[in-house]
């Protein structure tokens, strides 16, 4: 009986075949049982969920931190006498200003804002009664003139009034221990939030001193594994990653907060009522690309309703006139062109990030798809070189505005500028 030798290649093939009906089943587990998928996912969040602030905060004030240490190091070094462990206490230093600057923000944002939504909320709870009445009346004074449509928006008035009481009566009173439930859930899952952040705080300090040796260690495994232009693309792909994600994320932030202030003080110097709560909301929801100035203007605008119908009309065209400020003035200064997306895409990026990850997903969208962007014209600018074509976008545009129609009937053949020194299609 011969014996049969199996080459090296046939090991590979086997490898390849095994790795792929794997694949297959670990797909079909994965379309079949998605929500015990999506269970596993949840609870692995839950738990990482320190690791995950720590880590973020990490990211945030790492610019600082590198500042710091840098400084001191150099002061510490700048005479003849030098320390022994002038590294560890320029990290030191760096460490305790990171964590002081988190501290204080925090601290000053719940001391400035804290209270005074406290009594906006408040306020808003004991004028919402006597609020909806002078709306009421407001509206009936305003269509005197016109008793058809009076009489239209007092039925709808009526009938929303009802559905507000059957809701009530119907709904949330047979579900009242629910709700008890849902709300003490809801104080539980605030103090376990808090609870996390404040070890986040303190694994971000570990990030922060230990991220030069994660960073080496990640660098030796990628260079033992891969080939040296591999190497090369994946370090150029991580340096665009981080340039893209810090840059937007900071400077929406900063962004943000300067919308918010501004905001206040227009309010403030007009007299406009509940202006801290508002300056807030549109602080807050300016994060979000796109979408941001109208999900944070609706909610105020109502507000403001209740209180001073004309006051909230000046306020809807003091929003858009802010809008257009930011979005033509200040963010492209503080921005940039961190992306380089196009609006469509930047419009594609929130609405996707938003469907599968909530808010979340709407701020860190942009960003994520950013990269996805460069990494797939990066590939595809590779195979056309490989074929001797341009990368250039110019030279597949076609623009039939100005170019005058050809008066032949005859199919055009598609052509492209080939690059400089490529004689044949076969490269």
């Amino acid at each position: 009986m011969k014996r049969i030798k199996l080459e090296k290649q046939h090991y590979q093939w086997g490898l390849t075949a095994f790795l792929v009906i794997v694949c297959c089943v670990l797909a079909f587990f994965a379309i079949y049982r998605f929500d015990v998928i999506q269970r596993f996912f949840t609870f692995a969040l839950n738990v990482l969920a320190p690791f995950i602030y720590g880590l973020v905060m990490a990211y945030l004030i790492c610019p600082i931190y590198n500042a710091t240490v840098r400084g001191t190091y150099s002061l510490l070094n700048r005479g003849e006498m030098k320390l022994k462990h002038d590294m560890g206490i320029s990290k030191g230093v760096g460490t305790v200003l990171s964590v002081a600057l988190i501290l204080v923000v925090l601290a000053g944002v719940f001391w400035m804002i804290i209270p005074g939504l406290v009594n906006s909320i408040i306020n808003v709870v004991e004028i919402l009664p006597s609020g909806v009445h002078k709306l009421n009346l407001w509206v009936d004074a305003k269509m005197t003139n016109l008793p058809i449509a009076q009489e239209t928006i007092d039925k709808w008035m009526d009938s929303l009034t009802d559905k507000a009481i059957e809701f009530a009566t119907n709904t949330i009173l047979p579900h009242s221990q629910s709700l008890a439930a849902g709300v003490s859930q809801g104080v539980i899952g605030a103090v376990g939030f808090m609870m996390d952040f404040v070890i986040g705080i303190i694994i971000s300090v570990y990030f922060l001193n230990s991220k030069d040796t994660f960073l080496a260690q990640i660098k030796k495994f990628i260079v033992a594994n891969f080939k040296e232009r591999t190497v090369e693309e994946i370090f150029s792909g991580a340096s665009y990653t981080n340039k893209t994600f810090g840059g937007f994320i900071s400077g929406k932030i900063i962004d943000s907060v300067i919308i918010g202030i501004i905001c206040f003080l227009v309010m403030s110097v007009f007299g406009w009522e509940y202006s801290l709560l508002i300056s807030c909301i549109v602080g807050i929801t300016n994060i979000i690309p796109f979408f941001g100035p109208f999900i944070g203007a609706i909610p105020s605008t109502l507000l403001l309703i209740l209180v001073n119908p004309m006051h909230a009309l000046y306020f809807v065209i003091f929003v858009l006139i802010l809008q257009q400020f930011d979005g033509n003035i200040l963010g492209p200064k503080i921005l940039g062109d961190s992306t380089g997306l196009e609006s469509f895409w930047v419009l594609f990026a929130v609405l996707v990030g938003g469907g599968l990850f909530g808010f979340i997903g709407m701020v860190i969208g942009i960003p994520v798809f950013a990269v996805i962007y460069y990494y797939a014209g990066r590939s595809l600018n590779r195979k056309l070189e490989r074929k001797g074509f341009s990368t250039d976008l110019k030279d597949y545009r076609i623009d039939p505005y100005r170019t005058k129609p050809a008066k032949t009937k005859k199919r055009r053949r598609f052509s492209l500028k080939k690059k400089e020194g490529t004689d044949s299609d076969d490269n």
